[in-house]
């Protein structure tokens, strides 16, 4: 018997069965799968995109609202929704239109339009920051945050929780191991220390927080509100005004990444829990699925960001450049389409819609856990909550990766596919959208249900 209460021996025999009802099921994606063999390194164009629970990848067909089709003609409820990419669902037809409308009047110049000046001024007004920048991905906006931050502050050193998401930043690859900092598992291609510029210490750990800024050498704390990448984490009852309170004392700067937590309100638990962050990133779902991200910072910060400038120009010989930005940064086509979603799709509206359904799968989750007796809980956060495989809810990353069974896990996600549900690869997250229905829902936790039932069926599943 493990830890998530049901034994090894029943996920096995459970997994083998849907692993074979999946091949039977689409013999269309198996071909795809074989076929891109040939050209597509592992099969697929993001290597991770092979790392789901099925026997080979699901190839898509289409997908729209809250709903995608593979291309064996298989119809899913999506509770992933591109990991929060297509939070609003899948090609809002605003944003479909701006793509449509924006076609013929150019992608990309490397110059402003009105639509930058439009979208800036909505994000001031949600997030309470008066001066934005706009860049491809979220990776991209906290790489250069992480830039801004060491030129403002003059000091080397980044201040990361252990268990952080943000994106594919070099400087937050790095994990806790007791008072060290070390480098996180699996990273490829690792040359140089990073531990020796970036610090991760627990989430939910005042002292720890504390004695790391007292090190004088930290230029910010880069941080989720809540993490959501190692498992659902939420902060403790003033931790991250805690958080805000430490790093002014201390002379850092305070990063807030909403990137996923954006689930929660209009203005995230930026404005929600009244954060007052230095800079504030987000990516993903800002442009309704067109890559793009944003940062914003504050008044005083977009002060010292000038008198940095105007340092580092002193100190240079030759024109230089600044190690921001790309040609497609800000391009007419992602800020045209950003423009739509703001002002049309990621509306309170939406949230009144996403948030009650959330709480009410969080509530089935919840009833079906306790029924069937597992020592499992559930974390809720806005419009996405998560199951997980331990009593209660965790306090820090080390506790939230401690809970991961992840045979189990993938055997659950395995059996909501092979019956037209998904929710997020790699720990089980879900969301909800402006299209998701109650029924949608209902479904999930059915279907759920009827997983767990099975599992427990097979001789020996509570030994």
């Amino acid at each position: 018997m493990t830890a998530s209460g049901i034994s090894s021996h029943a996920v096995e025999t459970f997994m083998s069965f849907e692993r074979s009802y999946f091949i039977e099921r689409n013999p269309k994606s198996r071909s795809l799968a074989e076929r891109a063999q040939k050209s597509l390194y592992g099969g697929v164009p993001m290597h991770w995109m092979a790392d789901w629970s099925t026997p080979y990848p699901l190839f898509v067909d289409s997908a729209s609202g809250a709903r995608f089709r593979d291309v064996d003609g298989h119809e899913y409820v999506d509770f992933c929704l591109g990991d929060t990419g297509s939070m609003f669902g899948h090609s809002p037809a605003p944003v479909a239109s701006a793509l449509a409308r924006q076609s013929t009047r150019g992608l990309t110049t490397m110059l402003p339009g009105e639509d930058a000046i439009v979208c800036a001024e909505i994000l001031s007004e949600r997030f309470g920051l008066p001066y934005w920048q706009v860049t491809a991905t979220a990776t991209d906006a906290n790489r250069y945050v992480v830039r801004w931050a060491r030129a403002i502050t003059q000091k080397p050193v980044l201040l990361v929780f252990d268990g952080c998401y943000h994106g594919t930043v070099d400087d937050v690859m790095v994990r806790s191991e007791g008072d060290r900092t070390v480098h996180r598992p699996g990273l490829v291609g690792q040359v140089y220390d990073l531990s020796l510029y970036s610090r991760a210490i627990p989430f939910n750990d005042t002292e720890a927080l504390e004695a790391a800024l007292k090190q004088g050498d930290v230029c910010a704390l880069m941080c989720e509100p809540a993490m959501t990448n190692i498992g659902m984490v939420l902060p403790d009852e003033g931790f991250m005004q805690r958080c805000r309170e430490l790093t002014r004392q201390y002379g850092a700067l305070l990063v807030i990444d909403e990137t996923h937590t954006i689930s929660t309100n209009l203005g995230g638990c930026t404005q929600l829990w009244q954060l007052e962050p230095d800079f504030f990133v987000m990516g993903k779902p800002v442009a309704g699925g067109v890559p793009c991200g944003v940062f914003g910072c504050s008044e005083a910060m977009s002060q010292t960001m000038r008198e940095a400038k105007a340092r580092i120009n002193e100190e240079s010989t030759g024109h230089g450049h600044s190690g921001m930005g790309t040609t497609l940064s800000a391009n007419a086509l992602a800020m045209h389409c950003m423009r739509a979603n703001l002002e049309e799709v990621m509306t309170q509206a939406a949230y009144n819609h996403m948030l009650p359904l959330a709480k009410r799968l969080a509530a089935g989750f919840r009833e079906l856990i306790a029924r069937h007796q597992l020592p499992w809980s559930v974390t809720e956060l806005g419009a996405r909550c998560e199951f997980q495989f331990c009593q209660t809810p965790p306090r820090t990353g080390a506790e939230a990766e401690a809970a991961f069974h992840e045979e189990l896990q993938m055997a659950l996600h395995l059996y909501l596919i092979n019956r037209g549900i998904l929710i997020t690869p790699f720990h089980n997250m879900t969301l909800c959208c402006p299209h998701t229905s109650a029924a949608d829902v209902d479904k999930l936790i059915a279907t759920l249900d009827e997983a767990i039932t099975t599992l427990l069926a097979i001789p020996g599943a509570r030994e």
